[in-house]
């Protein structure tokens, strides 16, 4: 077993996300209304950022403690239902990635876009 695997500290999903045609819209609005149900499957945080230099380009952050809470949203039905409700609003193959923390931070005092938004206060 690899010291990754013996790490304690929770793991972030990332899925990237492609829009089709004149989807942009449309798949940020399911992500956005998907990525909350995380929750109930174990899910500590969630964020979901979409590019501005390209508005078709999406990128769905979900932290987990175990990998198989993943799987069980991923596998779940809210999940599988909303992609094949959705499957011609991106491309596939869909890939996502179980990554470790290695840091983080922020400057003190500062409110962060995604303490904004649990706030209430983002745009």
């Amino acid at each position: 077993m690899s010291t990754t695997d013996q790490r304690k500290s929770p793991g972030m999903v990332q899925l990237p996300w492609y829009a089709t045609g004149f989807r942009g819209d449309d798949l940020e609005y399911a992500l956005g209304q998907i990525t909350p149900f995380s929750v109930r499957y174990g899910a500590l945080s969630y964020m979901v950022y979409r590019t501005r230099d390209d508005r078709y380009s999406m990128l769905q952050i979900i932290e987990f403690e175990h990998k198989y809470d993943w799987d069980r949203f991923w596998y779940g039905d809210e999940f599988v239902d909303m992609r094949a409700q959705c499957s011609g609003w991106y491309q596939v193959p869909l890939n996502y990635v179980w990554s470790d923390l290695v840091t983080s931070g922020s400057l003190p005092g500062a409110t962060t876009f995604a303490a904004a938004v649990t706030q209430g206060n983002g745009s």
